[in-house]
């Protein structure tokens, strides 16, 4: 397992930070909720339970990179942001996603902790273009990434079905530099 020790200032008392195996309970808290389940893919499992908690934080914990990240206060975690190196010819692009529990919605977290990991990306790697997709329903996801530098590429009419319910997905990217 590698050591890793992250830790992002992103101003109010929330940081970015390595995620930990202690953070298992609060993590499964947060994630075992239908509303946050609704925007994201379907490999996010609901319900969500602590052992998905625990697997997930062993799993990322033995990537090469970091490339996962809690979004916590002093207290506890209650979110994650992380990114994908995506295969083959893309592989100089990555795809960003991030999730927070219902409680802290609406205070302009995702937006910092999106503009602090993309910087971090810049700044650490040598990738040239991050990419993000949200469904048609999620406006709020689609400001978050607009109010953090994202330019909407396009939108994949009826490209997805989630919980029965097809919809849009809007595409959005951010360039190095």
């Amino acid at each position: 397992m590698n050591v890793r020790s992250t830790r992002i200032d992103i101003g109010d008392g929330y940081v970015l930070r390595t995620l930990l195996p202690e953070d298992a309970d609060a993590l499964a808290r947060h994630a075992n909720n239908r509303r946050v389940w609704l925007n994201l893919r379907d490999y996010f499992p609901h319900p969500y339970r602590k052992e998905d908690a625990e697997n997930f934080i062993a799993g990322i914990s033995r990537d090469a990179i970091e490339t996962s990240f809690a979004i916590a206060d002093a207290k506890e975690v209650f979110g994650v942001i992380g990114f994908t190196v995506l295969p083959d010819v893309h592989w100089r692009t990555v795809e960003i996603g991030y999730w927070l529990g219902e409680a802290y919605w609406g205070r302009g977290i995702a937006t910092r902790a999106l503009v602090a990991v993309c910087m971090h990306i810049f700044q650490k790697h040598d990738f040239v273009r991050i990419s993000s997709s949200v469904f048609g329903w999620n406006p709020s996801s689609a400001r978050v990434l607009e109010k953090a530098g994202f330019t909407r590429e396009g939108t994949l009419k009826n490209a997805v079905c989630k919980d029965g319910r097809i919809t849009d997905l809007w595409v959005y990217g951010k360039l190095r530099g």
